[in-house]
């Protein structure tokens, strides 16, 4: 068996008193390959003199005797499924020269060197998985860069707006522009004044609270 060591170390052993059965893994992505199931023929001899005593009612003896048989050369015929599944199951992988690992063909192997894409990366996968990578570094450095924040109000004064004619940023409410003293609209459209006599009206008011206009 130590020729199979280095195959056999990644593997389920899925064997019961049945039969045996073997899922061997990719070293690399950990697909798996299932072996065929290989009938124990002690454990369904045992199987039938378990009924045949439980059928007459006294063969515990017999039982006992299948058990004890079962135990003996289970050993040997674990270790020989397993050496007939180990054969079947290098069929599904290939082994790199130069790491040593068994791998699933169609995924972790480079066909054109010769290795496994950890020892000889597939040129055009590494390409693709390179600009995507780059793609994405990209898009957080530009969305860092934009400042998603500039028409927001942090002090309590409205959506900022902007100057019509010096483009400086305004508080929605600030009536001229600090910089150039031109009036801003926002704030203009948002005060209303009694026409009677000018007084200022809150909003959803219908008449002047000074003169009773209607507003």
């Amino acid at each position: 068996m130590s020729q199979m060591i280095q195959f056999v170390a990644n593997y389920d052993d899925l064997s019961t008193d049945k039969g045996f059965q073997f899922k061997f893994h990719c070293d690399r992505c950990r697909n798996g390959f299932m072996s065929r199931f290989q009938p124990n023929a002690i454990g369904i001899a045992g199987s039938l003199l378990s009924a045949a005593s439980n059928f007459f009612g006294g063969l515990g003896g017999v039982q006992s005797a299948a058990y004890q048989i079962q135990q003996a050369v289970g050993g040997t015929a674990h270790d020989k499924a397993l050496e007939t599944a180990v054969a079947e199951g290098k069929q599904n992988f290939k082994q790199c020269t130069r790491c040593g690992h068994w791998v699933c063909p169609d995924v972790c192997w480079n066909h054109s060197a010769g290795l496994c894409e950890d020892c000889a990366p597939d040129e055009q996968e590494e390409l693709r998985a390179q600009q995507s990578q780059a793609a994405r570094e990209q898009i957080r450095t530009k969305t860092r860069a934009h400042d998603y924040t500039k028409d927001l109000d942090f002090f309590g004064r409205g959506t900022l707006a902007q100057c019509p004619n010096c483009q400086a940023r305004l508080a929605a409410d600030q009536k001229f522009c600090p910089g150039c003293g031109t009036a801003n609209p926002a704030a203009q459209a948002q005060e209303r004044h009694c026409t009677g006599c000018g007084a200022k009206l809150q909003p959803g008011q219908k008449f002047c609270g000074e003169c009773g206009a209607k507003g």
